[in-house]
């Protein structure tokens, strides 16, 4: 589980913030969405929000309930803000605390028993609430969880423009899963499957746009499933909200994660193949490599299904690099079949991916399995798998040495003297540029120089811009020379 903090908002010019908001964001790309929605929302009452949490009016933990122990570790925070807390008072302050997220979608009741500091709890869904449960909490300290509301409600009541900072945004689609894997919480916590209406979706991404975003990463717990209304009723796919975005006047770039084998569907493979603005890096999960252990997770695909899916996705994009999510130890699973999950890996050949051990989250079906595998022999088969998707993480970015690439340039480098600028290539990898500083925001050709396990090293090819047709050329070119 990773745990982000929502950036310091430049304050508005038409206000003057005098309260300070600390996010503290556990887990997936769409809790960094949900934080930084929730600052948006809470931005007209005048917070600001802040790195430093002991200088914070309002702490929220923005919790998930994917990984063994999440709600532990959030029990402990909230032990530690609670004596913070108790200091304030001493002298007269305060703090308002409230967890959020998937935790409090699952334990809300619970969370206010245990710790009885926590002032809201709020799901995923009612975040659009944090102003009216934060005027309660002031007033009486009342009703303090706000847990069911419908998706399209929270959407609805957010605040038209979002408050952005830099050249990449997230940009949520879809909520909720209906796949019921026997290891997975989401359709618990997050709901069935809804996806936002296109032109909703549309508008947001033009809004994003004309505050200078090159780049949005779709968001979704399924997020290939999406099936937006148009104005006239009908549905549309994944693969036409993305031919509708590429439309968009400066956004360059569109990404989305995370997909199911089982939603990769025609028009999607082929958009790949007509798109520049798409993104040749695909993060399609299979989470093992046994047919036995798929069915036992409720996957609903085969190996071969997988692989077949593989060869028709690099059919229409060459270039495509694959990410994907894996899960050792699942109960019952053999030496054999583990085996099969790094024949998998191997015929695959990944660009990155995320490995875990099985751990049972309460409620699944999985938890209640028999043949539970022993956490020794689950973390010595971890270490193997994460140990080959290391070798083939590396080998890709060292293959990219001599390419060029358009890289995305989104922030500084730690080396200031040397005006280094970091960004990312069309592959999501972080690139390294000296006297690069000047172009944050621009999208630059780079020729890169070596890669590493986590980055690569480029420098500026002196000829302008290099415009996404050229690019897919060169990158052909290269390719074809290889």
């Amino acid at each position: 589980m990773t745990e982000t903090l929502v950036p310091p908002a430049k304050p508005m010019a038409e206000t003057t913030p005098e309260k300070r908001l600390f996010i503290k964001t556990y887990g997936c790309q769409m809790n960094v969405y949900d934080s930084e929605r929730m600052a948006d929302v809470l931005r007209p009452l005048g917070y600001a929000v802040t790195e430093d949490v002991k200088a914070a009016d309002f702490v929220i933990l923005n919790t998930c309930h994917i990984r063994e122990k999440a709600a532990e570790k959030i029990y402990s925070e909230l032990g530690k803000l609670r004596e913070m807390r108790d200091v304030r008072r001493e002298t007269g302050g305060d703090l308002t605390i409230a967890v959020a997220g998937c935790v409090a979608q699952a334990e809300g009741e619970e969370i206010i028993r245990r710790q009885p500091a926590v002032d809201i709890v709020v799901g995923p869904q009612a975040y659009h609430q944090l102003p009216e449960l934060l005027t309660r909490t002031a007033r009486a300290r009342g009703e303090r969880i706000g847990a069911d509301f419908a998706p399209d409600d929270k959407f609805d009541a957010l605040p038209a423009t979002r408050f952005t900072e830099g050249p990449t945004a997230f940009l949520t689609v879809q909520e909720g899963c209906d796949k019921f894997c026997t290891f997975c919480v989401v359709p618990y916590t997050r709901g069935a499957e809804w996806s936002r209406p296109l032109e909703a979706v549309l508008e947001e991404a033009r809004s994003l746009a004309g505050r200078g975003v090159r780049e949005v990463t779709l968001l979704g717990q399924n997020v290939n499933a999406y099936d937006g209304e148009r104005a006239d009723g009908r549905k549309a796919t994944l693969a036409e909200l993305a031919y509708a975005l590429a439309e968009i006047p400066g956004l360059d770039r569109i990404r989305y994660t995370t997909s199911h084998p089982n939603d990769m569907s025609d028009d999607l493979i082929a958009a790949h193949g007509d798109l520049d603005a798409l993104m040749p890096y695909l993060h399609l999960p299979v989470q093992a490599g046994s047919d036995r252990i798929l069915r036992m997770m409720n996957r609903k695909h085969g190996r071969q299904k997988y692989f077949d899916l593989i060869d028709r996705i690099r059919q229409a994009r060459p270039d495509m690099a694959l990410a994907g999510d894996f899960i050792v130890g699942f109960p019952g699973e053999t030496d054999r079949e583990f085996e099969d999950t790094l024949d998998l890996v191997r015929r695959v050949n990944y660009a990155g991916a995320f490995a875990f051990a099985y751990s049972p989250r309460p409620g699944t079906p999985a938890a209640g399995m028999g043949k539970q595998v022993e956490p020794e022999i689950a973390k010595e088969r971890l270490h193997r798998l994460i140990a080959l998707l290391g070798e083939q993480q590396t080998a890709f970015n060292a293959a990219q040495a001599g390419r060029t690439l358009n890289v995305l340039f989104d922030k500084p480098g730690r080396h200031g003297h040397r005006r280094q600028a970091i960004g990312r290539s069309p592959y999501l990898q972080s690139v390294h540029v000296d006297d690069a500083d000047h172009l944050i925001g621009q999208i630059v050709p780079v020729e890169i120089l070596a890669g590493q396990q986590n980055s690569l090293m480029g420098r500026l090819i002196p000829n302008g811009l290099m415009q996404p047709s050229a690019a897919r050329k060169a990158i052909a070119q290269q390719e074809k020379a290889a």
